[in-house]
């Protein structure tokens, strides 16, 4: 049905306050603008894979512990 993607569950604000880091901060870091990074964390955008190798990187963390596929039986 083509909403395989639609909803992303994402830990991104947590964890880049758990860094002490701002979205503009992040953004720059990542070398993408504030606003992709305010669109990833309202789930509105879905990141690239290498967009989130970088946010990854820059928060020392795994990609998967940033972003999430939805179990199946909660769709």
């Amino acid at each position: 049905m083509g909403k395989s993607h639609e909803k992303l569950l994402n830990n991104l604000e947590e964890f880049r306050k758990a860094a002490n880091l701002t979205q503009q901060e992040l953004s720059e870091s990542a070398e993408v603008s504030r606003k992709s990074i305010n669109a990833i964390e309202n789930g509105i955008y879905v990141p690239s894979t290498v967009l989130a190798l970088k946010i990854a990187r820059t928060l020392s963390c795994n990609v998967e512990e940033l972003f999430k596929l939805p179990e199946e039986n909660n769709i």
